[in-house]
């Protein structure tokens, strides 16, 4: 089967992450599969090596204008990866986002979850994204009875795979696994990590506030946020964050994007993994901190509930979650066997069975 998954960008964001290594699953099953993205500002590769058996097709997308505005970008991105798409080629098309998703005419979408957005492109691209689709694919029940709910259609659902081992490794014995774990230990000391940037849908003004009340607590711990590539404008919600900062009298550490060699030392060795997101699709991230072992605080939302099941902390507000942090930070062993049990399940070769599964089904439709 010619597999053609589609994505926006090389950068390390879950939709990313998700479709290369959904793409290295499918190759190893003996798929041909190629990855198609936009290469922005001068991208030539992904934030990782790719398994040499997937294809890559990385289609050039130019920073014209410093002030180009974040719906006439998505607009071009559209335009200029459907210029560059050939179709004709592939037995199955499988868009990721709603922007590649908008780039091609029939396609099998995978929701990963649901926005809402008040630019009028970014709405349009959204709506079309899920409508226009021949077939359905979302990550968790959870949002699968959003789209049913929203729209009448039903989704088939296959759990993202988590790359479990990799972070187990991170937090094993090794020599070179603690070395690595020891150098941010000595860099940032005890700390609370959350990965995925600083924006609204990660809930980053509510990890401000509770990390506030954690530290009347426990003055030690140091909060330190990862990653944060992004398509979107959040300057203004960068200011409001920078604002609550000062005025909380807190100094949290911005990393930014981590390279992703790096990565799982710095999960192994949080003392708690907080994620506190308004809308998620799986949790990725999260299920990442349980495979290394690390107590993670999440966000008491149902498609969470779904996917944590017993193996996290739940919380609402700032205050529940600086209350289960401390506990955490207390009992850090408390959850730990079910968590890498739990992260130990999902799997990316079975994503991808359940993925050929899939796409032999809708292929046999009519089309």
């Amino acid at each position: 089967m010619k597999i053609a998954l589609l994505s926006y960008s090389t950068k390390p964001r879950g939709g990313v992450v998700h479709t290369l290594a959904l793409a290295e699953a499918l190759a190893r099953a003996g798929q041909d599969v190629t990855v198609w993205t936009l290469g922005r500002a001068g991208d030539t590769g992904f934030f990782r090596p790719v398994d040499p058996r997937v294809r890559l097709s990385i289609v050039p997308f130019p920073d014209l204008d410093p002030d180009e505005g974040v719906g006439p970008r998505i607009l071009r991105s559209i335009a200029v990866l459907r210029a560059a798409f050939t179709p004709e080629l592939y037995d199955v098309v499988h868009a990721q986002d709603c922007i590649s998703a908008n780039a091609v005419d029939r396609c099998i979408r995978t929701v990963h979850h649901l926005d809402h957005f008040s630019t009028p492109e970014l709405a349009a691209c959204h709506e079309r994204a899920i409508v226009v689709p021949h077939a359905h694919i979302c990550v968790s029940a959870a949002v699968a009875a959003e789209v049913e709910a929203g729209w009448g259609i039903r989704a088939t659902v296959i759990p993202n795979g988590v790359d479990a081992s990799r972070f187990a490794f991170a937090a094993g014995p090794d020599g070179a696994a603690r070395a690595a774990r020891r150098c941010w230990r000595d860099r940032l000391g005890r700390y609370v990590l959350a990965v995925g940037g600083i924006e609204p849908r990660k809930g980053s003004l509510d990890l401000l506030s509770a990390y506030a009340l954690l530290a009347e607590s426990d003055p030690d711990v140091r909060l330190v946020i990862a990653g944060g590539e992004t398509l979107f404008d959040y300057r203004d919600y960068r200011a409001a964050w920078d604002k609550l900062a000062a005025q909380l009298g807190i100094s949290p550490l911005v990393l930014g994007p981590v390279a992703h060699d790096d990565l799982p030392s710095l999960v192994a060795a949080a003392d708690v993994f907080c994620f506190p997101s308004l809308k998620e699709g799986f949790g990725l991230a999260a299920m990442e901190a349980l495979a290394a072992g690390v107590p993670v605080v999440t966000r008491d939302l149902p498609v969470l509930r779904e996917v944590f099941r017993d193996a996290a902390r739940f919380a609402t507000e700032p205050t529940g979650f600086a209350d289960q942090m401390l506990a955490a930070l207390g009992d850090p062993d408390s959850h730990r066997s079910a968590g890498r049990a739990l992260a130990g399940q999902y799997t990316w070769d079975a994503a991808a069975a359940a993925h050929l599964a899939c796409y032999e089904e809708s292929t046999s439709r009519p089309a």
